[in-house]
């Protein structure tokens, strides 16, 4: 059975940090693409950021650059997000996922192959 557990959400004041962790199990962790994406109430799905499991390589939203760094340990089949200098504009429901690409993980429309439970960040004013 996939599974994909995130941890690490919670209420931080604007200009705080978070870090985010993504606990995988279930498929070949290192032969997929893996990442974030968010989505606040009434709005689109946002990509935040991803790995790609071909070079490593990785992808940031214009609106998470410079203040969120992704980073993985394969050994440990664990993905994490370090969110600093949290805004307001940050406040979502954080989702883990893998696919074979990160152009689907990033993506408003396309469905991931895998998907976890989601964790609420909440940034205070």
């Amino acid at each position: 059975e996939v599974q994909l557990v995130e941890s690490g959400g919670g209420l931080v004041q604007a200009g705080g940090s978070l870090r985010l962790s993504c606990a995988a199990s279930g498929f070949t962790f290192d032969r997929y693409a893996i990442g974030w994406f968010r989505q606040a109430p009434g709005k689109e799905r946002e990509g935040v950021s991803c790995i790609s499991s071909i070079d490593g390589s990785t992808y940031y939203g214009d609106s998470v650059k410079g203040r969120f760094t992704i980073s993985k340990v394969n050994a440990n089949n664990t993905m994490y997000l370090q969110m600093n200098s949290l805004k307001p504009g940050d406040t979502a429901v954080y989702y883990c996922a893998a696919d074979v690409t990160c152009i689907v993980i990033v993506a408003t429309t396309p469905i991931p192959d895998y998907w976890g439970q989601g964790t609420q960040v909440t940034v205070s004013s």
